[in-house]
């Protein structure tokens, strides 16, 4: 599959944090052709190992989550409407007439509802949505909505994959679906490359709801190195240009203190050799991605974040450019083919 049609598999997918099961075995079933291991952790990780060719060579890690933010189920109302929780919070100002999927005893299409304004006060026409004031509406009465709705089923959002002009798709759980292409593209690249270490591509779960996956996949695997793979804020008006960053210029790379000096050199000077676009970010703490866990898994993991510009962030039109997502397998790819049996040497603090 392209770049687009392996994001648009995954994008499809559900994969609500918790109830990853239908993506990870999308995953998990396009990983077995590119490594010689694939399995899932206690907590549903899905891990593809890639052995190198030097036996004893330092173990590299590559995570990106595939877990989307989403929506559960916490009533069913007398009057069969759906009274919904964002896993985990959800930005109310986009969910009104949004179509999504309930996926209870069988899928059911619904929309979400919302009082119209003709009965709205001027001042609440003003105001944000309430929770409260928002129901799924699936068509059904109650009697039939609760033979096949339950407290507790996830809800994802129904949205087709759109392309752009310019090489951008837009679409459902790119956060961090991308980031799990970027580690399907490695992969592949890898087919055609010589490397010493053992790479282990991780498809974590539940980054959303606490980063819970990388501490699970990291703890078990117990890597010598490791470097997450997120989306980042992309150009987007009202996002301040400090804080965002363009797509198609290349993917982003951190520098901070979450990050291991060393690799975000060596990223960087791989970059530079291939003539592979990038941008600097400097994040002075955390990332809020699975670097943060993944650094500080057991005695102490170094750790880098490389990233894709994303625009609108935990909605059902993430944005990103599909030149981004194959820049940043083939960095990853090379970097992991570059690295000596003795790498680790000069990971050593000074």
């Amino acid at each position: 599959m392209t770049v687009r049609e392996f994001l648009e598999w995954l994008s499809l997918a559900p994969g609500v944090s918790g109830f990853e099961g239908p993506v990870a075995a999308r995953i998990e079933g396009a990983w077995a052709g590119l490594a010689g291991e694939v399995r899932r952790d206690r907590l549903g990780n899905v891990i593809a190992l890639k052995r190198g060719d030097r036996p004893g060579s330092p173990k590299l890690m590559l995570a990106a989550h595939m877990d989307e933010i989403g929506l559960m189920v916490t009533r069913v109302e007398p009057d069969g409407f759906l009274r919904f929780a964002g896993v985990p919070e959800v930005d109310l100002r986009t969910l009104p007439g949004k179509e999504v999927v309930v996926h209870g005893r069988r899928d059911l299409r619904g929309v979400v509802g919302h009082p119209p304004p003709h009965i709205l006060s001027p001042e609440d026409t003003k105001k944000l949505p309430k929770l409260e004031d928002l129901f799924i509406d699936v068509g059904l009465a109650a009697v039939r909505a609760r033979e096949l709705v339950a407290v507790g089923d996830p809800i994802t959002f129904r949205a087709e994959v759109r392309e752009l002009k310019g090489g951008l798709v837009a679409g459902k759980g790119f956060d961090d679906r991308a980031g799990v292409a970027v580690l399907h593209q490695c992969l592949e690249e890898l087919a055609g490359l010589h490397h010493a270490v053992d790479v282990y591509a991780v498809a974590t779960v539940q980054e959303e709801v606490g980063l819970r996956g990388a501490v699970v996949g990291t703890y078990g695997i117990q890597p010598d190195l490791a470097i997450a793979v997120d989306v980042h804020l992309g150009d987007t008006p009202g996002v301040p240009e400090h804080k965002s960053f363009t797509l198609d210029k290349g993917p982003v790379i951190t520098m901070g203190a979450n990050i291991h000096p060393v690799l975000h050199r060596d990223l960087v000077a791989v970059a530079r050799d291939l003539n592979i676009p990038f941008q600097l970010e400097a994040a002075p703490a955390g990332t809020g991605t699975d670097a943060v866990a993944m650094q500080v898994s057991r005695s102490g993991i170094p750790t880098a974040l490389v990233s894709i510009p994303c625009r609108y962030m935990h909605s059902p039109v993430e944005t990103v450019a599909l030149a981004d997502v194959a820049r940043a397998g083939r960095l990853l790819a090379h970097f992991a083919a570059r690295r000596t049996p003795g790498y680790l040497e000069e990971l050593a603090w000074s």
